[in-house]
């Protein structure tokens, strides 16, 4: 295997790297403060990276997006974890991969402004009652004469206010779930409040209420009852991409930050990278973080070899994420009282990272995958010589 980057793929790196050190993260520090930015600013960065190339890495080429392979998409990914939630959707934009299901009319309706960046969407399939259980949903649509009647809610609803339309899985039987592209402010369709989380502050987390809402026949994504699929398909994207690459990207920020500290910091008149037990929280950092890093790669190139790649990515999900929940909390307590203060941006870390234990499936719950299919297949499920 040669795991070396291309020049072009050296050059998009940088191109991203450049951006978010320029662009990106001099808002970082109002984006805590404040808890978002105003709809000028947004605009602006959402602008500046489109001008670029950056916005919709994930969609073809002939659609307007980069068509990126998997593996490209994940070097990005890696860098967009240098920055904060709400600005990386805000830049690089959030489209779905099941809207390439659009047809005919849809396309335009839907797929094309999405990629262009002239709508914007956010996938919901949260419910109170269903959570890491996503075939447990009891939001429903019913058929009609002139279409759906569509019933339910959902929430924690990643990016809500933001979004014009959204992706909604919903029960069309009693085994079978359907996708809707659903309208913000069709008559029936309710946004509740912004739940508030501890950390990625500035990205909401909305309530979506439906009570008898109308839903053209054009608004079914997919063939009816290929809801639970598409929901699934777009969850190991965001969990390859969103999670695994960004925890690692995100992971690396906060070491780079640990390291300089390290070097410059004195206590007893010699540095405390020189003590051996903060040694041994650096080496352990620099060690995971590599780690999860070609956990990441390898799942991204075998699905760019069109091979099944679901359980590495359980394993991808969990290693990365609690790979980052390690770093961070090793960060704080070589920053000490100072890691703990808002004066420096370590303790917001430390807040941020804790989700990525839980949002798009828990480690527990990909723990208990990732056994399954290891007591099923042996050493063939991590053995990649077998």
């Amino acid at each position: 295997m040669d795991f070396a980057l291309n020049d072009e793929q050296k050059m998009m790196i940088d191109t991203v790297r450049r951006f978010i050190a320029e662009e990106l993260r001099p808002l970082e520090d109002a984006l805590e403060t404040q808890g978002g930015l105003d709809r000028a600013q947004a605009q602006a960065i959402h602008d500046k990276a489109r001008a670029l190339g950056l916005y919709a890495l994930n969609m073809p080429a002939d659609l307007g997006g980069a068509g990126l392979s998997h593996l490209d998409r994940i070097l990005c990914e890696e860098q967009f974890g240098h920055t904060s939630d709400y600005l990386i959707r805000r830049a690089f934009g959030n489209v779905y991969e099941p809207l390439l299901h659009c047809q005919g009319e849809q396309v335009a309706r839907w797929l094309q402004p999405a990629v262009n960046g002239t709508r914007t969407c956010a996938i919901a399939i949260t419910e109170p009652g269903a959570g890491s259980d996503a075939a447990g949903i009891q939001t429903h649509a019913k058929k009609t004469e002139a279409g759906w009647v569509l019933n339910g809610s959902k929430h924690f609803i990643s990016d809500g206010e933001w979004s014009d339309f959204f992706l909604v899985s919903a029960r069309t039987g009693d085994k079978e779930i359907s996708m809707f592209m659903v309208d913000k402010g069709l008559p029936g369709f309710t946004v509740g409040k912004d739940q508030k989380m501890m950390g990625i502050r500035g990205t909401p987390h909305l309530e979506l209420f439906f009570d008898d809402v109308p839903l053209e026949p054009l608004a079914l994504l997919g063939e009816q009852g290929q809801g639970f699929k598409l929901a699934m398909g777009a969850l190991n994207v965001v969990r390859l991409a969103q999670v695994g690459a960004r925890a690692v990207g995100k992971a690396t920020h906060v070491c780079e930050l640990m390291l300089d500290y390290a070097s410059e910091r004195q206590q007893f008149k010699t540095r405390i990278g020189d003590f051996q037990m903060v040694q041994q929280m650096l080496a352990d950092s620099v060690i995971e973080i590599n780690a999860a890093r070609w956990m990441v790669y390898q799942a991204a190139w075998m699905l760019d070899q069109g091979m099944d790649a679901r359980e590495q990515i359980a394993m991808v999900k969990v290693h990365a994420a609690e790979t980052l929940g390690r770093v961070v909390d090793r960060a704080v307590q070589v920053f000490g009282g100072m890691g703990f203060c808002k004066e420096l941006p370590i303790e917001r870390y430390y807040r941020d990272a804790r989700i990525y234990r839980i949002f798009d499936g828990t480690s527990e719950i990909h723990r208990g995958v990732i056994a399954k299919s290891a007591l099923k297949k042996g050493a063939a499920l991590f053995d990649v010589h077998r």
